[in-house]
């Protein structure tokens, strides 16, 4: 969900054996479990262990989860608090009146901004080699995607609930685009994304489209949307790429399961 690093504390801060470290964001808490030494971790988001959207949620159950306020945080007495621009700016200002070191991310929209964060938060953590290596895992999985995906340039919809495609100016256009699959959404004219109607997804006839879940049960109407007759007819099971939201939702090292997943999905789907 972040990139762009925006340092607020002075540039002179070390810490010899390595910071101690909240996380404030489900996102960062992930680049923050796969980067930093246990030690180093005082406390993850009230997120952090929601398996649907957190990719690390289980190795989060093994740290303290805060409320989302700034009064367990000041308790802590941590060197550093990773913070995003989601994060109230209350309790920003508040955790910085109070002396403390806020990091701050920002939301990455592309592949080079992905690589970006997860080589900024192992500057963070102080172990830049986790991080090269994270990259060099995310740059392995791109080109086994890569391998499979770009013989046939399939045009691939990103379909979400009630209809919300993810668009040109999205981080998942960008993970479509860097394997050689092209995303529909262009078409429809949308940018960040949009929502699209029945009639105009089965008149665009994309090759496959790309949904978080499988299966034929709607708990609620956004969720039946994606199982309404038409679109059950143009795109069954054999035309459904199924990446889980938990991979895709926060840009970082869950990047390359992500894609790793998306051949798989690839190879079921054309052998």
């Amino acid at each position: 969900m972040f990139s762009v690093l925006a340092w607020l504390m002075p540039a002179s801060v070390s810490f010899a054996a390595g910071p101690r470290i909240v996380s404030m964001n489900v996102c960062s808490d992930q680049l923050v479990l796969s980067l930093a030494d246990p030690d180093q971790i005082l406390g993850l988001s009230r997120f952090s262990r929601d398996a649907w959207q957190s990719w690390a949620a289980e190795k989060a159950r093994n740290y303290p989860r805060l409320s989302g306020g700034a009064e367990d945080v000041l308790l802590l007495k941590p060197d550093l608090v990773v913070v995003s621009l989601f994060d109230k700016r209350a309790t920003r200002d508040l955790l910085k009146a109070n002396g403390l070191h806020l990091v701050e991310f920002t939301v990455p929209r592309t592949l080079d901004e992905v690589r970006d964060q997860i080589r900024a938060m192992g500057d963070v953590v102080q172990h830049p080699d986790r991080a090269q290596t994270e990259v060099a895992r995310l740059d392995a999985a791109i080109a086994r995607a890569r391998a499979v995906a770009s013989i046939h340039h399939y045009r691939v919809l990103p379909l979400e609930r009630r209809g919300f495609v993810s668009g040109d100016g999205s981080l998942v256009s960008s993970l479509l685009a860097a394997t050689g699959l092209t995303n529909a959404a262009g078409e429809l004219g949308f940018g960040a994304g949009g929502f699209a109607s029945l009639e105009a997804i089965v008149k665009l006839r994309p090759d496959f489209i790309l949904v978080s879940e499988a299966g034929d049960r709607a708990e609620d109407e956004g969720r039946a949307f994606l199982l309404h007759p038409a679109l059950e007819r143009f795109y069954p099971e054999s035309k459904r790429i199924v990446l889980p939201e938990r991979l895709t939702v926060c840009g970082g090292v869950m990047l390359a399961d992500a894609l790793d997943r998306l051949t798989e999905e690839l190879q079921r789907l054309t052998r």
